[in-house]
């Protein structure tokens, strides 16, 4: 099994399928995971296998190396497309995740203002207050919503504790529209179980809360590297497609990834 553990604090450029060129910012241990889910698809791996030693970078350290390669990709005449809060883990876990939000949007302004920052989230930490308003302030506030299905959500994302799917949903409704939603859509089994939730019975309840949460676009995507769990098999393009064509019709622009 072929796992991708980031460098920490800042990793990349990297060609994202949904976001151009992407300047990493990983605010995990540069070793190992730091989650609250601990998904059977992750490209990470899983979190038992990768517990780190290392700890996470402090603020001063993240700014500090954001603004050198900043600097470096000025003079090479390279700039990104993106500034994106992802790694090894779940970015919001960070303790001083607010206030490295405000320190990367001010490097940003100065350096590459045309570039966007965003955070991709598995929305475990937004009914933190200042997690909230730190999204609130990037540009792309995106969160993961595999399915309105919890025993789903329990087998396949395996949340640290437990996970309120209706809590999460009332707490993405409180962005006003200020979010992007990202949903992985896959088939297989797992433990001998299905894990496919593209069926009409897990995307037609996902419709109706995308709807009810009104985000300003949604991202649909697939498996595109090696999983941890053995089993999984990508969803079919014609799948992603249709899905994607039903969350246009809705009125909210979508994307799909293959």
């Amino acid at each position: 099994m072929s796992t991708v553990i980031y460098p920490s604090p800042i990793f990349g450029p990297v060609h994202s399928r949904r976001l151009g060129v992407s300047l990493g910012i990983n605010l995990l241990p540069a070793d190992g995971k730091v989650c609250s889910f601990d998904c059977i698809y992750c490209e990470c791996g899983f979190n038992a296998d990768h517990r780190p030693t290392l700890p996470m970078p402090t603020r001063e350290m993240v700014a500090q190396k954001l603004e050198e390669k900043l600097r470096q990709m000025t003079a090479e005449g390279l700039l990104p497309d993106v500034l994106t809060f992802a790694g090894n883990g779940e970015p919001t876990c960070h303790p001083h995740f607010a206030e490295i939000i405000d320190d990367t949007i001010s490097l940003r302004n100065r350096y590459c203002p045309h570039a966007k920052v965003s955070v991709l989230s598995n929305s475990t930490m937004i009914h933190r207050q200042q997690v909230h308003d730190a999204l609130m302030r990037v540009d792309n506030n995106i969160l993961k919503l595999d399915t309105v299905n919890t025993i789903y959500i329990n087998k396949v994302d395996r949340p640290n504790g437990t996970y309120n799917t209706e809590s999460i949903i009332d707490r993405m409704k409180a962005f006003r529209g200020h979010i992007i939603i990202q949903t992985m859509f896959m088939r297989g089994e797992y433990n001998g179980e299905s894990v496919d939730n593209t069926s009409e019975a897990y995307v037609k309840p996902w419709l109706d809360t995308v709807k009810a949460i009104g985000p300003q676009q949604v991202m649909v995507y697939t498996i595109d590297r090696e999983t941890p769990a053995q089993g999984l098999l990508k969803a079919t393009h014609e799948q992603l497609d249709s899905i994607r064509d039903r969350v246009i019709a809705l009125g909210i622009p979508c994307t799909a990834s293959y």
